[in-house]
């Protein structure tokens, strides 16, 4: 059956990192040597306890004083001005992800705790890799083809009763259209909430039978209905 993308799949696994005690200076070096936003925040057995990223060196630069007085200092200024080592800048507990976690898990955990970025950890809670909003939106750039293939194999050859030959299947951008018969017609629900779920699918759009013209975005709410699927051994 169709299954997601894994956060091991777009993960990036040479990942800086630093120790609690990294002072100021040295993460916004290493910020700037290696063109990136943040760093995990690791023990000494390479568990990540936190994340400091350009947001928390930027709060400290905002606490110093300003000569010219022209915006006064942000609440809690002095305290944030002192932060001068990673313990002290970091956000913390740290966020993070197993490496078998689909990209639709990864992408619903940075929406509901609000991150940018999660430490990839093995069984052990051992830094892995990062996985970061532009890793999961890769899944976006996987070719028409493959998109197309997966809706004719995965979902129209799977589900009972729908014949995969009656089924029209167009891909551009992202943007899936369906055409044809789908029968009967209320697996057409079921088929259309399967095609959504496909990675790189950005949109559906049902031309089926007689319907009237429906698209569906790949945020609409998904139904809670599971469809009869077919069992057995597939390419």
């Amino acid at each position: 059956m169709l299954t997601h993308r894994t956060v091991r799949d777009v993960m990036t696994r040479d990942v800086v990192r630093v120790a609690p005690a990294t002072g100021f200076r040295a993460i916004v070096e290493l910020l700037h040597e290696y063109g990136i936003t943040a760093v995990p925040v690791v023990d000494e057995d390479d568990r990540p306890v936190g994340i400091v990223s350009e947001a928390d060196l930027l709060r400290t630069q905002s606490a110093q004083e300003d000569p010219t007085g022209l915006q006064p200092p942000p609440a809690g200024g002095p305290d944030t001005a002192g932060a001068a080592t990673a313990r002290q800048l970091m956000t913390s507990p740290a966020v993070c992800v197993a490496p078998g976690a689909t990209v639709v898990a990864a992408a619903r955990l940075m929406a509901g705790r609000h991150v940018k970025r999660l430490p990839v950890v093995d069984e052990e809670g051992r830094l892995t890799g990062l996985v970061s909003r532009g890793d999961l939106l890769k899944v976006f750039l996987r070719d028409d083809r493959a998109i197309r293939r997966d809706i004719v194999e995965e979902v129209l050859s799977h589900v009972a009763g729908v014949s995969p030959a009656a089924v029209g299947v167009e891909v551009a951008q992202g943007r899936v259209v369906l055409s044809g018969t789908i029968e009967p017609p209320y697996l057409v629900t079921v088929v259309l909430r399967l095609c959504r779920s496909v990675d790189g699918v950005v949109s559906v759009t049902d031309r089926t039978g007689r319907a009237p013209e429906q698209t569906y975005v790949t945020t609409h709410r998904e139904q809670h209905r599971k469809p009869e699927v077919r069992h057995g051994n597939h390419a």
